[in-house]
C-alpha cells in the first residue's frame, strides 16, 4: 500500500504521559479533513470482509473512528467506557495496567448473542483495553469479528495479547 496521508500528520510527543514514553498524537489527522476521510474509508474497507453486525468503540479516541465507520457500514454503534460513565445496566471488566488496574464497562444490551462485533480504537499498544473489551463482548454472548486500529505499535505486545483475533491496523510503528 502506498504511504497514507495520515502518517505524515501523526506527531511524536516525547515524555507524555510520563518520562520515557513517546506518545503518538493522532489529533493532527483529525484536523486535516482529507486525511481523516482517507483513514475512515480505508479502515471501513479493510473490515467489510469480516461481516460485522455491530461496531464497538473504545473510550475515548476509539469513538472518533468507530462512529463514522459504523455510519459508513450502516451498522449500530455501541460504546465501551471507563467505570461509572454509562447510565444503564452494565457489565464490567477489570484489566491490568503497568502499575495497578483499570475497569471498562458495556451496557448489558449493547450487543447480543449472534452479533459479530468489530472493536475500533485509535491505537494498539499492549492490548489490555482491547482484550478487556473482547471479554465484555463475549460475556454478552456476541462474537468478536475483529479489531480495527488506526495505529499499531509493533514493538509492544498488543498483537500477541489479542492472538487468535483478526487485527487490522492502517499504520504501524
Amino acid at each position: 500500500m502506498s504511504e497514507l496521508l495520515a502518517k505524515a500528520f501523526i506527531r511524536d510527543i516525547h515524555d507524555f504521559p510520563k518520562p520515557g514514553i513517546v506518545f503518538k498524537d493522532i489529533t493532527p489527522v483529525l484536523q486535516h479533513p482529507q486525511s481523516f476521510c482517507e483513514v475512515i474509508e480505508l479502515m471501513a474497507k479493510a473490515v467489510e470482509q469480516l461481516k460485522p453486525t455491530v461496531i464497538v468503540g473504545i473510550e475515548s479516541r476509539g469513538f472518533i473512528f468507530a462512529a463514522p465507520i459504523a455510519l459508513r457500514l450502516g451498522l449500530p454503534l455501541s460504546l465501551i467506557r471507563k467505570l461509572g460513565k454509562l447510565p444503564y445496566d452494565t457489565i464490567a471488566e477489570e484489566y491490568a495496567l503497568e502499575y495497578g488496574t483499570n475497569t471498562v464497562e458495556i451496557h448489558k444490551d449493547a450487543v447480543a448473542t449472534g452479533d459479530r462485533v468489530l472493536v475500533v480504537d485509535d491505537l494498539l499498544a499492549t492490548g489490555g483495553t482491547a482484550m478487556a473489551t473482547a471479554r465484555l463482548v463475549e460475556k454478552c454472548g456476541a462474537t468478536i469479528a475483529g479489531f480495527s486500529f488506526l495505529v499499531e505499535l509493533t514493538f509492544l505486545p498488543g498483537r500477541h495479547t489479542l492472538r487468535g483475533y483478526e487485527i487490522n491496523a492502517l499504520i504501524d510503528y
